[in-house]
Formats: structure tokens, C-alpha cells, sequence
């Protein structure tokens, strides 16, 4: 069963509900020293507390905070580690500024801390696979958004290969994933869907994967998709980190174009301009 046809919000715990009829801008607060592309910079405190505001301010529907680099080669985190970097920083935004926020989080134990701190939504690049996870996805009662990815980030990128073209393969795995969810109890209406690009695959594969973002629809699931600063700019462009900007918002453009419903990003004010204006050319034509 998918999204009901009716529905048009998603409820985001006990406060905030996102509209399912535009797209929506998803800003990146990672709350680590290692991330790939920010690593640091808005790590503890006031600091990562004016960053989001900024974001909100630049038109981020969602705040999404990061306690563990999901970057290829990132070792993991121990949970209490994970919790004591993301925890403050949900309270603050929640307490503070009264934003919607999603969790970057495989670990259970973070998943249920962060619900009961007030975090609207669960974002698992692992899909729920870590022991515990699903049960506790579903206890929070909270949206979570589902991730494609083979192996983990420390070894995901060592060569990987796909039988079937890898929107053929994305879409088993999601579907495979959807499932496991639903069978846990969690409602379709809690369910969104991330490619994941980047995550297990090689250039080829992820300019093939936005060509055809528009198969993964037939889910009939909401699409987030998160292409900012990553690999598949730098080397389709030859462009370093700081300079994937123009790259990615012209991936935003595609996936928009294509039915992505959230844009994750580091670069919400750009972003969102992108987002805008292909919003209001596709308007136009209906």
C-alpha cells in the first residue's frame, strides 16, 4: 500500500505538518568534525544553532542533524557519542526556534531519544537494518525515509556492481524495505524514499539513477533526494567541494523536474531559488 491519494500533509510528530503538494527544502546541519564537506563548522552550541536559524530564514522547511558521517570511508560512531553530539541540538531547535527536525541516525537508541526530544521525522541511511531499528522507528510514531545503499560507508564504495540497472535494483530494495515497514506496523503515510545517490555508486551509476528518478514514482512513496556537494559533481564537473554549487543546482532542477518532493542540501538559499523557479515553470504547464 502506498501514500493514500487523499492525503496531503505528512505529519511530523505533535507540531508540524509538511505539505505534500510542493516541494520542500531539507538544510544540513552536521554535527560532526568529519564531515565531507562541513565538517566542524557548525559542530556545538550557538554556533550550529545559528546556522539553522540562517537555513530556516533561507526557506529550509526541515533541519536535518547529523551525528555520525555517512561520507565514503566514515568509520562509525558509538552511540553514546552520536547521542551526546545530536541531542542539545535537537532540544535547542525544537525548544528554541520551534523547527522541524529530522535526525540522521541508524542507531535505535538514538531514534527514540530524539523522538521523545522532539525531532518530527527519522532519516536512516541504512534503512532500518541495524539491530533494533525498525522497532524503534516505529515506537516514535514519526516519519522515517528510507535509504538506498549496499555495505556500509566505510567500504561502499569499493567497486560497487549491480546486476540490473540501477533503477531496477533501487526500486527492489526500497520496495523490499517498504515492506519490512509495513510489516512492523509502520502506516504508509510515514514512509519516504531516498536513491542514495552517492551511496554504493559509481559515477555511471548516479548520472544514470537522475535520468530515470522518475521511475522510482511507481512506489508511489515521497522522494528525497540529496545530491549537494558530493562526488558526482566533482567528477563529472572537476570540481572540488567548495566549488559543486552550480552542479548541484542543476541536479536540483533534474530531480524536481522528476518528482523529488524534498531537496536535501547544504546551500538552502540557492537551493530553494531552484526549487522555486522550476516549480513555477512546471505550474505553468498545467
Amino acid at each position: 500500500m502506498t501514500m493514500s491519494k487523499a492525503a496531503t500533509f505528512m505529519p511530523c510528530g505533535d507540531h508540524h505538518q509538511l505539505s505534500l503538494d510542493c516541494p520542500q527544502v531539507m538544510g544540513i546541519l552536521n554535527v560532526t568534525p568529519d564531515s565531507f564537506s562541513d565538517g566542524g563548522h557548525h559542530a556545538v552550541g550557538d554556533a550550529a544553532l545559528r546556522r539553522a536559524e540562517k537555513m530556516l530564514r533561507e526557506g529550509a522547511s526541515i533541519i536535518d542533524v547529523g551525528g555520525e558521517s555517512t561520507r565514503p570511508g566514515a568509520t562509525p560512531v558509538g552511540v553514546q557519542q552520536e547521542m551526546d553530539r545530536v541531542l542539545p541540538i535537537v532540544e535547542r531547535l525544537t525548544d528554541e526556534l520551534g523547527a522541524l527536525v529530522s535526525v540522521d541516525t541508524s542507531a535505535p537508541e538514538v531514534m527514540t531519544a530524539v523522538a521523545k526530544a522532539g525531532a518530527g521525522m527519522i532519516n536512516d541511511v541504512r534503512s532500518l537494518k541495524r539491530d533494533g531499528a525498525l522497532e524503534a522507528a516505529a515506537a516514535t510514531g514519526l516519519p522515517i525515509c528510507l535509504m538506498h545503499m549496499v555495505g556500509e560507508p566505510d567500504n561502499m564504495q569499493n567497486d560497487p556492481q549491480y546486476a540490473h540497472p540501477i533503477e531496477e535494483e533501487v526500486a527492489t530494495f526500497l520496495a523490499n524495505q517498504i515492506d519490512r515497514c509495513r510489516n512492523a506496523g509502520i502506516t504508509g503515510e510515514r514512509l519516504l524514499v531516498d536513491p542514495g545517490f552517492g551511496f554504493a555508486k559509481t559515477l555511471a551509476h548516479n548520472l544514470r539513477l537522475m535520468n530515470r528518478l522518475e521511475y522510482l514514482q511507481h512506489l508511489g512513496y515521497p522522494l528525497l533526494v540529496g545530491t549537494s556537494r558530493k562526488g558526482m559533481i566533482g567528477r563529472a564537473l572537476s570540481r572540488e567541494v567548495d566549488e559543486r554549487l552550480y552542479g548541484g543546482l542543476a541536479l536540483t532542477t533534474l530531480a524536481i523536474s522528476k518528482g523529488a518532493w524534498i531537496i536535501r542540501t547544504h546551500d538552502v538559499a540557492a537551493s530553494a531559488d531552484a526549487v522555486g523557479m522550476t516549480r513555477a515553470v512546471l505550474k505553468e504547464g498545467k
